[in-house]
């Protein structure tokens, strides 16, 4: 009741203009972001099933009585701080629009760094045929965009998450079209089952249980905390992964995983201990943060 009461006492966006009523929404969405206009333009071409440069040149004209209501119902959902990406159903990542619901972590820029690194793989020993698993793959982002970017590579992908899978196949099949069918999608656990991979790539949980209850609204309570929460160190799973890792992992392998801030010296160090002889490293994203461990075997 009290989210709908904050959007009832807000002034109407009735006989306004779609200027009007973007900067309206905009004035009320600046509590809750820092992009309040580009989320009001965001949820009005949505509501108004546009392009946002479709809705940019109809800025002077007079939005539809019949979409008032729906736009107010859209930004009063933002206002309660469900993010927006579930709002509209879909969200950008390496270059593609992947369909998104509650219950599926929503894709990041930083894990784009995995698709960067087995692409490169893929191209590097191109034309030879690569099996590349992506471990956790919740929208099936990483798997769909390897496929779309690597034609040389067979990719498995593995959630527990039922749900998951379901978005994800459903995301390969509406992108890759006829190439859907190198993405296969599993229900399994790590790489429980599994034989040897090229590449293994993985965004898995690991944010500490200390730092859940300090995630945004939008985080906390919206996206699923098993696909956020590794543990009490935040890095258990990703642990697992890596002790799993050698036994999966074909000669000149390449696995690399996605981590949490301040996770990068102890990854390292289990990961010596569960490679010996193998290269480690660690690359950093757009920010400049430590993200993804990258260990290579045989040389």
């Amino acid at each position: 009741m009290r989210a709908l009461s904050v959007v009832s006492a807000q002034p109407s966006a009735v006989g306004v203009s779609v200027a009007g009523a973007l900067a309206l929404a905009a004035d009320r969405l600046s509590g809750v972001t820092d992009d309040a206009w580009l989320e009001a333009e965001v949820l009005l071409a949505h509501t108004l099933g546009v392009t946002r440069s479709r809705l940019l040149a109809m800025l002077r004209d007079p939005l539809p009585d019949d979409t008032h209501a729906a736009f107010e119902t859209l930004v009063g959902r933002r206002l309660a701080r469900e993010p927006l990406a579930y709002i509209t159903g879909e969200r950008e990542f390496y270059g593609l629009r992947f369909a998104v619901a509650p219950g599926v972590l929503l894709p990041r820029p930083e894990t784009e760094l995995l698709v960067e690194i087995a692409v490169a793989e893929a191209r590097r020993r191109a034309p030879a045929r690569l099996r590349i698993a992506d471990v956790g793959t919740g929208s099936g982002c990483v798997a769909t965009a390897i496929a779309a970017h690597a034609p040389n590579a067979a990719v498995v992908a593995t959630d527990t998450s039922p749900q998951a899978l379901r978005i994800a196949v459903a995301n390969a099949t509406a992108l890759l079209g006829e190439d859907a069918g190198r993405v296969a999608f599993v229900r399994a656990d790590l790489l429980d089952g599994f034989g040897r991979c090229d590449v293994v790539v993985a965004n898995l949980p690991y944010v500490p249980e200390r730092e859940w209850r300090e995630l945004a609204p939008e985080v906390r309570g919206h996206e699923p905390r098993a696909a956020l929460v590794g543990g009490k160190a935040g890095t258990e799973v990703i642990e697992r992964l890596i002790a799993q890792a050698p036994a999966h992992l074909a000669l000149r392998g390449v696995l690399a995983v996605e981590f949490g801030f301040g996770q990068a010296q102890r990854l390292v160090a289990y990961a010596r201990s569960c490679f010996a002889g193998a290269a480690i490293d660690v690359r950093r994203d757009l920010a400049g943060v430590e993200r993804v461990l990258v260990i290579r075997t045989g040389g």
